[in-house]
């Protein structure tokens, strides 16, 4: 049976990718460079400003939303799997599960890429910054924008609604934004982590298509 994905008439999905990345470099645009910052390269003036212009509130916001963004991640495909389940509906069984593949191959990927270049974490090498988040792994790609951008893509490709699309990558881009804002992570890190995440989402999507598609009749 073959898995139907619609395409949206007036948006695509190239353009949510790119309004949603848009929107995280705009957020950081605004600030402008410090005596310590113009020492610096682009990558960490831009972490320096965002630090020295944190505030309580926000900050806490910002952990709350790379904190809990591996539990979104799961919470998605689970709720679209179960909603097939119980539902008996095959479809939608297959949607849950193409998601789940997404985040998993987004995450394998972005792992994988961590430990062949071993980028060290900006907080490690940038001198003045501080991080207000943690981060254990290797900084080049950040693998929570990676599995941030495959979930709202795939949930885009399996229901190319705007109402989806909105939310979904309004959420992915301020993970990204939340790595940076953190300082747990360099733009160019966020910026790897949104291509690889939506990259896997629409491999995967390709490779569903292939795998359920119609076998021509004898």
């Amino acid at each position: 049976m073959k898995v139907a994905f619609k395409t949206s008439k007036r948006t695509t999905t190239v353009s949510y990718i790119f309004k949603s990345i848009l929107f995280t470099a705009v957020c950081f645009c605004y600030l402008q460079p410090s005596a310590i910052a113009q020492k610096l390269n682009l990558d960490q003036r831009v972490l320096i400003n965002m630090m020295e212009n944190r505030s309580e509130g926000v900050t806490k916001l910002m952990q709350g939303i790379s904190d809990n963004t591996q539990l979104v991640s799961v919470l998605i495909p689970a709720t679209v799997v179960a909603a097939g389940l119980i539902d008996n509906n095959k479809m939608t069984l297959k949607k849950g599960l193409y998601l789940a593949e997404s985040a998993a191959a987004a995450t394998f990927i972005s792992y994988g890429m961590k430990y062949s270049f071993k980028r060290s974490r900006p907080f490690m090498v940038t001198p003045g910054l501080t991080a207000a988040g943690t981060g254990s792994s290797p900084s080049f790609p950040s693998g929570h924008t990676s599995v941030a951008f495959a979930s709202a893509t795939s949930l885009t490709l399996a229901y190319p609604k705007w109402y989806v699309a909105v939310p979904a990558y309004t959420w992915a881009a301020s993970v990204g934004y939340s790595r940076m804002y953190l300082g747990v992570h360099y733009p160019s890190d966020v910026l790897a982590g949104a291509v690889i995440g939506a990259g896997s989402a629409w491999l995967m999507h390709k490779a569903n298509k292939w795998l359920f598609r119609k076998k021509p009749k004898d």
